[in-house]
C-alpha cells in the first residue's frame, strides 16, 4: 500500500521537465523560435505597406479569411494570436524563474565584475522588459486603437501611417526593434545550443545565422517608420 501511495505521488513527466532548468530553457528555446517564425512572416507583411494602400489593406483582409469556408472569418486569426500569447508567456514565465534561479544561486556578487559577455548577453532581460511593454503598446496602437488618435477600424494602412506620424512614436518602436535585433541574436544562438543544434563545427554558422536574422528584422521593422517619416510611405 505504502509503495502504490509513493508510486501514485510520483511527479509527471511534464511536471518534471517543468521544474528543470534544462526543461525550462528547451521550453524557452522553443517557443522562442515560434515566435522568431512570426516575426519573419509578420515583417514581410509589414513590408506590403511600400505597395500601396490597396496590397496592404488586403493582405490585412486576407489574413482574416485565412481557412474559410472550413473557418469562420478571422477564426484562424485568432487561432494564431492565441498561440502566439502561448508562447510570450511561457517564455517570459520561463526567464524569470531561470532569473531567480540564478540570483539563488550565487547570493553573493562576483569578485571579478569586468563584464566578459556579450552586450547582447548583458541586455536580454531588460530588452525582453522592453518588448513586453512594447507589444502591449503596439496592440493598443495599432490593433485596437484605444491609444491612437484618429484610428479607423478596417483601415490598417491609414492608421499606421497615421501612428507614424508621431515622432516619439517612431522614437519608441525604433528603440524597441533595437532591442528585438539584440534578443534575437543572442537568442538564436542560445536556442540552437539549448536544442542540441551546436557543435564547435557549426557555432560559427549559428552565430552568422543568428546575426543575419537580427539584421534583416530589425532593418525590415524599422523600414516601414522611416518609410513614413520620409514620404515614401504616405
Amino acid at each position: 500500500m505504502a509503495l502504490a501511495t509513493r508510486m501514485d505521488r510520483r511527479p509527471s513527466a511534464v511536471r518534471t521537465v517543468w521544474g528543470s532548468t534544462v526543461g525550462k530553457k528547451a521550453v524557452m528555446a522553443v517557443s522562442g523560435l515560434v515566435m522568431l517564425l512570426y516575426l519573419v512572416v509578420h515583417m514581410f507583411g509589414n513590408l506590403k505597406i511600400f505597395f500601396g494602400p490597396g496590397t496592404f489593406d488586403g493582405y490585412a483582409h486576407w489574413l482574416r479569411t485565412i481557412g474559410e469556408p472550413f473557418l469562420h472569418y478571422e477564426w484562424a486569426l485568432w487561432i494564431i494570436r492565441v498561440g502566439l500569447v502561448a508562447a510570450v508567456v511561457a517564455h517570459g514565465v520561463c526567464a524569470y524563474q531561470l532569473s531567480r534561479r540564478d540570483l539563488r544561486s550565487r547570493p553573493v556578487g562576483y569578485v571579478h565584475t569586468r563584464a566578459r559577455s556579450s552586450y547582447a548577453t548583458r541586455t536580454m532581460r531588460w530588452g525582453g522588459v522592453i518588448l513586453a511593454l512594447f507589444i502591449v503598446w503596439h496592440l493598443l496602437d495599432l490593433t485596437t486603437g484605444t491609444v491612437q488618435r484618429g484610428f479607423v477600424p478596417g483601415h490598417p494602412y491609414h492608421n499606421v501611417v497615421a501612428a507614424f506620424h508621431d515622432w516619439w512614436n517612431n522614437v519608441f518602436y525604433i528603440a524597441a526593434m533595437l532591442a528585438l535585433g539584440l534578443h534575437i541574436r543572442h537568442g538564436f544562438w542560445s536556442a540552437a545550443q539549448t536544442l542540441g543544434a551546436g557543435s564547435a563545427t557549426r557555432d560559427r554558422v549559428l552565430k552568422g545565422t543568428a546575426n543575419a536574422l537580427a539584421l534583416v528584422l530589425t532593418a525590415g521593422f524599422v523600414a516601414v517608420p522611416v518609410g513614413v517619416m520620409t514620404g515614401l510611405v504616405s
